[in-house]
């Protein structure tokens, strides 16, 4: 429900192509920028299983490749203006719908809600398959 809430905002916003796998991939992508290989162990999952979904970033605009300028052998995986955009505002959604659960909760309930979920996640748990609220950042 709060994910499907948050995409329906985002694609009001401006990303009608965001899903919620960009998202994480998105931010493993981060600031700096990664190769597919970086990607694919901070996803977990294979080097082409990684370039597959970089291509589907890339064709929406979310992404581009680009030549390491330190190596030029390899090809830096970067957030475009409009994927930072996309990250932007999904993490603004997503204090705004937070902000209506803890009207309706409490935010003392909410609270507490967010640490029983933290308690009953595994603590090997791939750290990109939860927003940063579930995993207390």
């Amino acid at each position: 429900m709060l994910i499907d809430e948050l995409h329906a905002e985002l694609a009001k916003q401006g990303h009608p192509d965001m899903r919620p796998m960009h998202g994480f991939v998105m931010q493993a992508i981060g600031t700096r920028g990664t190769t597919a290989v970086e990607l694919g162990r901070a996803l977990g999952v294979s080097k082409q299983a990684a370039g597959k979904t970089v291509e589907a970033l890339e064709r929406v605009g979310y992404v581009e490749r680009t030549r390491d300028t330190a190596d030029t052998r390899r090809k830096i995986v970067r957030l475009t203006p409009y994927g930072v955009d996309a990250l932007d505002r999904s993490a603004r959604i997503f204090d705004d719908l937070r902000a209506q659960w803890a009207a309706e909760l409490g935010e003392d309930r909410l609270r507490a809600l967010e640490s029983d979920l933290r308690r009953m996640t595994p603590a090997n748990l791939w750290r990109l398959d939860t927003p940063g609220w579930f995993a207390g950042l």
